[in-house]
């Protein structure tokens, strides 16, 4: 009989949230719209390759997801996102060097190697100014727009708070599932712990 889906897979949309108050290395939480924990997930200090762990309901649940960077300099780095039940590879998110210095830019992969989509901050003057001016960020929240195989199937939303790092995440318009649900969990974890850094 197979195991049930974990329920974090089954909402289109929910709140990622990075945790304040850790002195060493990042936490994240992902919940419902009314604050139920579906998710979290950890970053460890120090580790010279990222390897970040996402976990059914809180930390401490069954373990869903590890996101495993290919390289010790994160700048330009894959990170494949394997399925910690099966083991399965379920597909790699690769960073855009030199363009993400401007202008937040990932690619999603497929479990082939294959490019099928992308993770782009929403627009490059807007992306230019949270840069160069410290308080922009507030003034100016972040949205990030997914694209798989042309067309956009998710928006992930910066909440206005000085004080927590919170993302709306929307994947209703993925109304034919292109995006693994796993994917689309490991892209939102992953950008709020290696975009989140520049925050």
């Amino acid at each position: 009989m197979p195991a049930a889906l974990p329920e974090i897979y089954r909402h289109d949309q929910f709140l990622a949230r990075r945790k304040v108050f850790k002195l060493l290395g990042a936490g994240f939480t992902i919940s419902t719209l009314d604050g139920r924990p579906l998710a979290g997930s950890e970053q460890k200090a120090f580790r010279l390759k990222e390897d970040i762990r996402v976990h059914d309901g809180e930390v401490g649940g069954a373990e869903l997801l590890r996101i495993a960077a290919d390289r010790i300099v994160d700048f330009s780095a894959a990170y494949q996102v394997t399925d910690s039940q099966t083991g399965e590879h379920i597909g790699t998110l690769r960073r855009k060097g030199w363009s993400s210095m401007f202008r937040d830019s990932w690619e999603i992969l497929d479990a082939s190697g294959v490019v099928r989509g992308r993770v782009t901050e929403d627009s490059a003057w807007k992306a230019a100014v949270r840069r160069l001016v410290d308080v922009a960020s507030l003034l100016l929240p972040q949205t990030f727009h997914i694209e798989v195989d042309g067309q956009v199937v998710g928006t992930m939303t910066q909440n206005l708070n000085i004080f927590v790092q919170k993302f709306h995440v929307d994947l209703t318009h993925d109304a034919d599932g292109v995006l693994p649900r796993p994917l689309a969990v490991a892209t939102v974890i992953l950008l709020l712990a290696i975009e989140g850094r520049q925050a």
